[in-house]
């Protein structure tokens, strides 16, 4: 099975945390992809959380643009989007920060 790297971004900031994980898949859906970039994050915290309402935060937060999805340095735009994945697939997080005052 391929392995795909997970990485959290920042404009303006270091790197944030990267995962390497094995996919089954060629193609998923993007609203898969945070879904399970959340249950990673889950997992490393051990906090105890609801995995279904961080979730259901995070799809949120995508479609107010608080984040925006690189798969090979390509935008993904659409939660229903389907993504072609192999072997070497960076999925790239980008949190977004407005500007000062706008």
């Amino acid at each position: 099975m391929p392995m795909i790297t997970i990485a959290d971004e920042v404009t303006g900031a270091p790197s944030g945390p990267e995962w390497t994980v094995e996919v089954f898949e060629e193609s998923v859906r993007l609203d898969e992809l945070i879904r399970r970039r959340t249950l990673l994050e889950i997992a490393e915290s051990g906090a105890d959380v609801d995995p279904e309402e961080r979730t259901r935060v995070a799809l949120e937060g995508f479609v107010r643009n608080r984040f925006v999805v690189l798969v090979d340095d390509r935008q993904v735009t659409a939660l229903d989007d389907k993504v072609n994945l192999h072997a070497g697939s960076r999925i790239t997080f980008l949190k977004l920060v407005p500007l000062v005052g706008g």
